[in-house]
């Protein structure tokens, strides 16, 4: 098919590789705008854009999609299908009725569950048991469309935002080839009105660890929040990050207890910090992390 490709961040480059490799006939690659980044903040292509240019793809940023101009520019690529996974941008009518068949979305939850924008987040922060990716094809509504093709995985139980991330992007990636070939025979099934849920946007407030907390749910919001914006503490003053986690189910101590070896008492059970990074320093398992390191009775 002649595909216009809609994507950002690194959860979309292998669906890029992908449909290349499907022999898929990628007319353009959309991306967000370089954004200023590093230390010396300079403009910084996104990983979507860099492959599409070692790749040889011809690459557009628009800020908006809502001008003419950029529409008209958008219909004369003829496209068959839009292929559209973590772009960025609200694609308004007259770009979802461009290609002759649609615009197709990868989201990375089982739809009506976590709509929105941080759905492998917040299934980890909610403690559910599986999750997966959808093939939907787009309308106006936010992750509302009728679903193609949907994948279904486990979470495991010590896995992160940032495992899960990569596991379900080879997922999508498999999948939308998958959709594409399949594409007449497929039948898009409606959203259930039961069961919806939306995956707000992570805030940085909601990174601080709460030790009164149970176990269960302090390990959930560490390993929701790792790699990016990562859940913290002070320890000594100093804010550290918490990476990796597991729950320990006994622990007979006031919430915040030093248990030794990184294991930390909780409002009920605690747990055990299994990599952490401190300011300016590179992210370390616990075994290396705790060398040198003196801890405090307690956590506050």
């Amino acid at each position: 098919m002649r595909v216009v490709f809609m994507g950002t961040p690194e959860f979309s480059v292998p669906v890029l590789d992908a449909l290349v490799a499907a022999g898929h006939e990628i007319c353009a690659v959309y991306s967000q705008p370089p954004r200023p980044a590093g230390r010396g903040k300079k403009d910084r292509p996104s990983p979507v854009q860099m492959r599409a240019e070692a790749l040889g793809l011809p690459v557009r940023h628009p800020v908006s999609l809502r001008n003419d101009e950029a529409q008209k520019e958008f219909a004369r690529l003829e496209a068959d299908i839009a292929v559209v996974v973590a772009y960025g941008l609200i694609l308004p009518q007259a770009i979802l009725d461009a290609p002759m068949r649609g615009c197709l979305n990868i989201h990375a939850s089982l739809l009506p569950r976590w709509r929105g924008a941080a759905p492998i987040h917040r299934a980890i922060m909610a403690g559910d048991a599986t999750t997966g990716v959808c093939i939907m094809q787009m309308e106006a509504g936010l992750d509302t469309g009728p679903v193609l093709l949907r994948r279904e995985t486990e979470i495991g139980a010590e896995e992160t935002t940032g495992d899960l991330h990569d596991r379900l992007s080879a997922m999508g990636a498999e999948a939308v080839v998958e959709a594409l070939a399949r594409l007449p025979e497929l039948t898009p099934a409606p959203q259930s009105e039961e069961g919806v849920t939306y995956a707000e946007k992570i805030d940085k407030s909601e990174a601080r660890v709460d030790w009164s907390k149970p176990a269960v749910e302090v390990d959930r919001l560490i390993r929701g929040l790792s790699p990016f914006p990562g859940a913290w503490c002070e320890i000594n003053g100093e804010r550290v990050k918490l990476l990796g986690s597991g729950v320990l189910e006994d622990a007979c101590a006031p919430h915040g207890t030093v248990l030794g070896d990184f294991r930390i008492a909780c409002g009920a059970g605690a747990v055990e910090i299994t990599r952490a990074q401190r300011a300016g320093k590179r992210a370390q398992d616990r075994d290396d992390f705790v060398k040198g390191f003196s801890f405090p009775d307690r956590l506050s």
